[in-house]
């Protein structure tokens, strides 16, 4: 493919493609507001330090570019201006630099926030598009500019990944991890009963790699679902870790009206470590067909819910000792472990 540009190269997702990418022999611009402080392949790319929403930072960027991958984003516990300005304004700067600099391809990583809360399962891309919350709704509108520069000549293939996992995750995963390695049982939001798809970022990362050289430009200028295959019950796939660790600890249930109305409380008083999207659909079914992926690019995912949760806590365990130096964030970036809110308060009876 030749040369890449990378918006969000210091995030999670930015640095394991980044990493995929080098392996290919790809050479590869990176883009983010956070500095790149990743020692094992510093010197190996160019990095910006920038601002999406900063038009010339970005058209600076995308010099000799052949592909673009965007996907640089203000999560959930931003703020609703920094979501929108980002997500929507920044996307569209990066689209019309792209498209100014006569970039041809384009890959965007949106959610599968963009169904909101579901009536049914699994959920197909044609499936009706509810944003729940700023960043769900920005998502939606963020794929509509996906589609008007498609209009205008660019091939803009539109990913919408589960929640992926895996080395450098941390975020909420992290609280789960520290328990676990604590020897604690860990509580679900209700009883854990419901099917919750999973998705590793190393799949994530291939899927990614398959649509930019996919030769057909109209078979990927579209949406893909990108997901887990394998995966079971959250109290099962959940367990698994809990088992590594072993300390014979459980996966508890819990009343799950009762705590979502608890959370939203807490979410009030800023006191939850949980965004209201997170808790409003950790009781109910959650996955999504891969099917179109798999018929159109090829696509297979190499590792269910279990091997990608197991593979992110073994990453956990051999950095753990990294993670206890006060930088823990309230939920800002999936790299750092989150603050614990109320949680903190709970874990001693666990």
């Amino acid at each position: 493919m030749g040369k890449w540009l990378i918006t969000g190269g210091s995030g999670f997702l930015g640095i394991n493609l980044i990493r995929y990418l080098l392996d290919k022999g790809e050479e590869i611009v990176s883009l983010d507001i956070l500095p790149f402080t990743y020692d094992d392949c510093a010197d190996k790319i160019a990095h910006v330090r920038g601002d999406i929403r900063d038009k010339d930072t970005v058209d600076r960027c995308m010099e000799g570019v052949d592909i673009v991958m965007h996907g640089a984003a203000a999560l959930p516990l931003y703020s609703k201006e920094d979501i929108y300005t980002t997500n929507i304004d920044g996307t569209e700067k990066v689209f019309q630099s792209a498209l100014e600099h006569g970039l041809k391809r384009a890959i965007y990583i949106s959610s599968t926030a963009v169904y909101g809360i579901p009536d049914h399962h699994p959920i197909y891309e044609e499936d009706k598009l509810i944003g729940v919350g700023p960043y769900g709704e920005a998502k939606i509108e963020a794929e509509k500019l996906a589609k008007i520069f498609r209009g205008r000549g660019m091939t803009i293939t539109t990913i919408r990944p589960k929640s992926f996992i895996g080395p450098e995750r941390l975020g909420v995963f992290g609280i789960f991890y520290e328990w676990a390695n604590e020897g604690r049982s860990f509580p679900m939001i209700g009883r854990g009963n419901n099917l919750y798809q999973l998705l590793d970022v190393e799949d994530l990362c291939e899927a990614i790699w398959m649509a930019a050289n996919f030769e057909d430009e109209d078979a990927v200028n579209t949406e893909f679902n990108i997901g887990a295959k394998e995966f079971s019950t959250m109290r099962e796939d959940y367990q698994v870790v809990l088992d590594a660790a072993g300390f014979g600890k459980k996966i508890k249930g819990s009343p799950g009206n009762l705590v979502v109305f608890t959370l939203e409380v807490l979410d009030k008083l800023k006191l939850s470590p949980l965004y209201p999207w997170v808790y409003k659909t950790a009781t109910k079914d959650s996955f999504v067909s891969v099917e179109k992926a798999e018929k159109v690019l090829g696509f297979t995912p190499k590792f269910s819910n279990k091997d990608a949760l197991l593979r992110n806590y073994e990453w956990f365990l051999e950095n753990v000792d990294k993670f206890h130096r006060g930088d823990t964030q309230d939920g800002i970036t999936h790299r750092v472990p989150w603050k614990q809110g109320i949680l903190g308060v709970i874990k001693r009876f666990f």
